[in-house]
């Protein structure tokens, strides 16, 4: 037997397995998480497996994109490309003398922003001089930084899967290691958020920049997801771009940075998760040396307004050198709403496999289009979101085509019950893609802190098919009909700019 069948074997045991003791299983994953809550109001999850003396440690911030301060569009994502660069003791050969210059560097920078903000009235020699004397810091810096150490600290000590990333809701980082590196990890990770340094601020602020132009300006899929958003959010920050707006990240200053570290750093916002080869009391003790130094923040959050209901189609057009895509998509409750449920098992009813509804109709049967995909959850999943379609049409066929099967194909779930046999399919998909996710030790930090940063509560996973197995056709029938209306609709197209379709 293969590799693969092997694998497909196993598979196939497991969830034959899952079906018979699917709720069991459940509980048995409650049971196991060691839940705490620190003095300072940090939560610290912990899984213990021996199945290997690894161990996968997730950190995650309950601040993202839909944090930021008006006008300060992508301080959270440039906030977690600054935390890579070092400490008061890690990056840096002399941190006292560096800490003069840095001084400089941003005083000379603040200035340096100031004076091009005047636009047509700024002054080319200052602008010129500032520019020359930031440059000439920036130099001397260099000699004080050892760049990338904390890459390599992780590195040299076995580490893999080492990682960030930010969304609109949460800021994450994440890396497996050897069991006996979990003190070099929490060293590492506390000394981050006790003693951050944001050196090489403005040189990291101009790869931003680039990361935005090939991700969006010169990117057709970015360049339409962004104006998709924009148009379905006309009040709530999920309608700005997690890069920030150009004109956001050209004037991004130290200060907008502290700001959103500030929120970022509240122990109230961070779940800890521990999954792998532990003794939990003796991680939970390493913990609490560690991350019980900092401070708590009782400050206020600022209170992000509501999306007001929709009242009518929106519509957007992007013209660009490629082939077209569009993107369909209506807004709807967020999880742990029964309904959101509901949206899980249309996604997979409409789009999972070669047997789905649309993949079967569109890109089998028809030929009409190269790929089409539905995502329950779009942009994020701590406010009120979106349950979308993805679609690119196989040329000569055209977006409109497109869009005219898709809403036809929703009609058919408003008027006709969902078979029972298409139901309990997209059940078991659901039920497989559960055993897959928690398959490893990153795989489980990752769920576990996922939910519990968001929703207070990861036992949202331990219940979840439990949830799924009550949806029924009249469930998605009703869901349909309230959520899946014209007035409630956001419609983008990219069409190539030689040949509108």
């Amino acid at each position: 037997m293969t590799k693969d069948n092997n694998i497909l074997r196993l598979a196939f045991i497991l969830a034959a397995f899952f079906l018979l003791s699917g709720h069991s299983y459940g509980l048995d994953l409650e049971k196991k998480v060691i839940k705490t809550k620190l003095k300072n109001g940090l939560t610290v999850l912990m899984l213990e497996r021996h199945l290997s003396p690894t161990v996968s440690l997730y950190i995650r911030h309950r601040i993202g994109a839909a944090d930021e301060t008006a006008g300060e569009n992508g301080a959270a994502h440039f906030c977690e490309h600054m935390m890579f660069k070092g400490t008061t003791t890690i990056g840096t050969k002399n941190y006292a003398a560096e800490k003069k210059i840095l001084d400089a560097i941003e005083k000379t920078g603040t200035a340096l922003d100031k004076e091009k903000r005047k636009s047509q009235k700024a002054d080319p020699k200052i602008i010129e001089g500032l520019s020359a004397q930031l440059k000439n810091l920036q130099d001397q810096n260099k000699k004080y930084i050892i760049p990338n150490e904390i890459d390599r600290l992780y590195t040299e000590n076995g580490g893999l899967d080492m990682n960030a990333s930010t969304g609109q809701d949460v800021t994450t980082y994440h890396v497996s290691l050897p069991a006996n590196k979990i003190e070099l990890w929490a060293r590492i990770e506390s000394d981050r958020l006790l003693n951050p340094v944001f050196r090489e601020f403005y040189t990291e602020r101009d790869v931003v920049m680039e990361e935005r132009r090939q991700r969006v300006e010169a990117d057709p899929d970015g360049k339409l997801y962004e104006q998709f958003l924009s148009a379905a959010y006309k009040v709530h920050p999920y309608g700005k771009p997690i890069l920030g707006w150009t004109q956001d990240i050209m004037n991004l200053s130290p200060d907008a940075v502290k700001h959103i570290f500030a929120e970022y750093r509240a122990p109230e916002s961070i779940v800890i998760a521990v999954a792998g080869d532990i003794n939990p009391p003796e991680t939970l003790k390493l913990i609490e040396k560690y991350f019980g130094r900092i401070p708590a923040n009782n400050k206020k959050k600022n209170v992000i307004p509501a999306e007001p209901p929709q009242t009518g189609e929106r519509k957007v057009e992007v013209l660009f050198d490629a082939n077209p895509i569009m993107i369909i998509g209506y807004h709807k409750p967020t999880a742990p709403a029964y309904d959101d449920y509901v949206f899980d098992v249309l996604e997979t009813i409409l789009t999972k496999g070669r047997t789905s509804r649309l993949y079967n109709l569109m890109v089998t049967k028809m030929g009409i289009a190269e790929s089409v995909s539905a995502s329950n959850g779009v942009p994020a999943t701590r406010y009120p979101n979106l349950f979308t379609i993805f679609a690119q049409p196989r040329h000569p066929h055209t977006n409109i085509e497109l869009e005219e099967i898709i809403l036809q194909e929703i009609e058919k779930i408003k008027t006709q019950p969902v078979p029972d046999t298409e139901l309990a399919k997209a059940k078991n998909q659901l039920r497989m893609e559960y055993i897959q996710n928690l398959d490893s030790n990153g795989e489980l930090a990752a769920t576990l802190s996922y939910y519990e940063v968001l929703l207070g509560d990861y036992r949202y996973i331990s219940n979840y098919l439990n949830i799924i197995d009550k949806v029924s056709a009249e469930d998605i029938q009703k869901a349909a009909k309230v959520y899946l209306n014209k007035e409630n609709r956001t419609i983008a197209v990219l069409n190539h700019s030689e040949n509108k379709n």
